[in-house]
């Protein structure tokens, strides 16, 4: 059974993962690279059309990589720009993007978004947060991965691979995604905003798992407080 910490430790060793997070960093990068793992998606990389990363991205929610990839595919074959998407019907959209989750409120959202985007901005898609986060169906860890990796800008992009692994280093301590972003936005370095979403979603798929993560195979297992693992491999 693991020792009970008081307050002190607690504050040492949050400060000690302080101190190592880029060296964290690294070490999962070269991890990831080694095994051949993805370090960006394919969906959106860094510098894509942020359009491209926007109906991807919204595409991807509660969905599989692999069905979003085939859908978005799909998807672009028949529409690339706002101008084009708004001229397909619902039932297009819904045909071309099955079965990523919830296919017929989606088909429907990015109709909506293509004549916010026409009507609000001349159908280039906004970088900056604020207005992304005013279009239907952003949410903050969409418009943080456009800006991010559309337009090059640091953001911070969480999701629960991100919420659950910054606060298993104890690198936060925080209850929701929406806590996280501004808690990694008052103390990660800049240089690494952009890279670390999708570093720790492919560390998390195949590492620092939800349950029973291996921390035996982990390279940062000596740096990480494991907080609230109560199994591992």
């Amino acid at each position: 059974m693991r020792a009970m910490t008081n307050s002190s430790d607690v504050s040492r060793s949050t400060k000690t993962i302080d101190g190592r997070i880029g060296k964290i960093i690294d070490l999962i990068e070269l991890d990831t690279k080694k095994k051949g793992l993805p370090v960006v998606t394919k969906l959106s990389q860094q510098g894509a059309d942020p359009f491209k990363v926007l109906i991807s991205t919204l595409l991807s929610l509660r969905t599989k990589d692999e069905v979003t990839a085939v859908a978005t595919q799909r998807l672009f074959a028949i529409a690339q720009t706002p101008a084009e998407m708004k001229g397909l019907k619902e039932e297009d959209i819904r045909e071309a993007i099955y079965p990523v989750g919830f296919y017929r409120n989606k088909a429907k959202t990015i109709l909506n978004l293509c004549r916010e985007l026409m009507d609000r901005f001349d159908s280039h898609v906004p970088e900056e947060i604020d207005d992304l986060l005013a279009l239907p169906g952003v949410g903050r860890k969409t418009a943080n991965l456009v800006a991010a990796l559309g337009y090059n800008k640091p953001a911070i992009c969480v999701d629960t691979h991100v919420h659950r692994i910054s606060n298993r280093l104890g690198y936060v301590r925080t209850k929701t995604p929406e806590e996280t972003e501004f808690a990694l936005r008052k103390k990660l370095p800049k240089k690494y905003w952009i890279r670390y979403n999708t570093l720790m979603v492919s560390f998390g798929r195949n590492t620092c798992r939800p349950v029973s993560p291996l921390c035996s195979l982990c390279v940062v297992s000596n740096y990480c407080q494991k907080v609230g693992v109560t199994r591992c491999r």
